[in-house]
């Protein structure tokens, strides 16, 4: 919710904070770059002092992030040319918080789940990301009708945040359950962090993965954070119903579902082919996400589960930073602009038409790459399947009679 804040209300935040466009996207574009560096302390944090530390240290750097933005709009602490170093300090540390609950679903399935439950324990956790998305594109245009409502909606989002602090703070007691749920969780044999780094970027299956899904999960970032500015160029004047359809693309999809939807938003009127292509990317999205994780999983094991899945989201983040630098890059500025609903006083008239096909090619090199090229083993259910083996054997000569 917090990384998306501003970029459906692009244009007003701009107005209201008589910054341009650009600056706007860079409370987004921070997400990205703070994860790269702080992407593998968040995998450390997470292998080495485990999943305690890490959800509860990022529930308090959400909430103090959530607090420092809304010191940027109160009108008596008098910040002048300063309000929007605050806006931009708050917004960099709830870049921070990100990577440590992101990186966390396989670590908590494959740690707090027996194996038949662990996908599916991934997947409702992994929800969560595309969920506080779909919330941010649905509020903030909801509590934004005009600039001057921005305050309101950062007081707002600072709820959730206070929320959430207290309960990880209060509720959040062990990092691991009394009794392993598991074989793989009772042996325990993940690799020390920078052994299992190394072993990693030697395997090929998962480079290819980190890579591809990395690739996918880059993109979506920029079509989030860019989508309510490629649209109301073309008259399209609320993105609500198109991010709804579109939720479960968060999973990464690299179908063709989203080369068409790209492409769609290039044209006027066509709200209704481009809501049904943005449900079909969703549809086809949606179980992406927690497979590829516990895909990632699989073909790194006995790597740990934060250091494995974090990554990738690494790799994504690398690779979404350059690609929204390059579409923002490739737009052109209009000067006439009739049909557009962007509030255009501070460079909201763009157009994306070379940014958009740039993407959708993108996508289109990125699947057939995957699918030509990915090829793994499950080595955790493999290994768990020879360790339950080897007990049922031990098992059965203890209790042989003797001859």
């Amino acid at each position: 919710m917090l990384w998306l804040t501003f970029a459906p209300v692009a244009d007003k935040t701009a107005a209201y904070f008589h910054i341009s466009m650009d600056t706007i996207n860079w409370l987004s574009l921070v997400y990205l770059l703070i994860s790269i560096p702080f992407g593998l302390v968040a995998t450390w944090i997470l292998d080495t002092m485990g999943l305690k530390c890490a959800v509860i240290l990022s529930a308090w750097l959400n909430m103090v992030g959530s607090v420092i933005r809304t010191f940027s709009v109160i009108g008596f602490l008098s910040l002048g040319s300063l309000t929007y170093t605050y806006l931009f300090i708050g917004q960099c540390l709830c870049a921070l918080a990100q990577p440590l609950v992101i990186f966390s679903p396989t670590k908590l399935a494959a740690l707090w789940f027996p194996d038949h439950q662990r996908t599916t324990a991934n997947m409702i956790s992994s929800m969560s990301n595309p969920l506080g998305i779909l919330i941010a594109n649905l509020l903030s245009p909801a509590l934004v009708s005009e600039k001057k409502d921005i305050p309101l909606m950062l007081g707002l989002y600072a709820v959730p945040a206070v929320t959430a602090c207290v309960l990880a703070t209060v509720g959040v007691h062990d990092k691991v359950p009394p009794t392993p749920p598991s074989a793989s969780a009772t042996l325990s044999t993940s690799q020390p962090f920078f052994t299992g780094l190394k072993m990693l970027l030697r395997n090929k299956p998962y480079v290819i993965l980190m890579v591809c899904f990395g690739a996918g999960i880059g993109m979506f970032t920029c079509f989030s954070a860019l989508l309510e500015q490629i649209l109301c160029i073309k008259g399209y004047s609320d993105v609500r119903p198109f991010c709804i359809l579109n939720l479960p693309c968060s999973c990464a999809d690299v179908t063709p579902c989203h080369s068409l939807s790209l492409q769609m938003s290039r044209f006027r009127n066509q709200a209704i082919p481009l809501a049904l292509i943005s449900s079909l990317f969703g549809f086809f999205g949606f179980s992406i996400y927690p497979v590829a994780m516990e895909l990632a999983v699989e073909c790194s094991y006995p790597v740990g589960e934060g250091t494995s899945t974090g990554l990738i989201f690494v790799s994504s983040q690398i690779q979404g930073v350059i690609l929204m630098l390059l579409l923002q890059a490739l737009t052109v500025q209009i000067s006439a602009a009739p049909f557009s609903t962007c509030d255009i006083e501070e460079g909201g008239a763009l157009d994306w038409t070379v940014s958009t096909l740039v993407m959708a090619g993108a996508c289109s090199v990125v699947a057939c790459f995957y699918v030509i090229f990915f090829h793994t083993d499950y080595k955790r259910l493999h290994a768990e399947a020879s360790n339950a083996t080897s007990i049922n054997k031990i098992g059965t000569e203890a209790t042989a009679p003797e001859a």
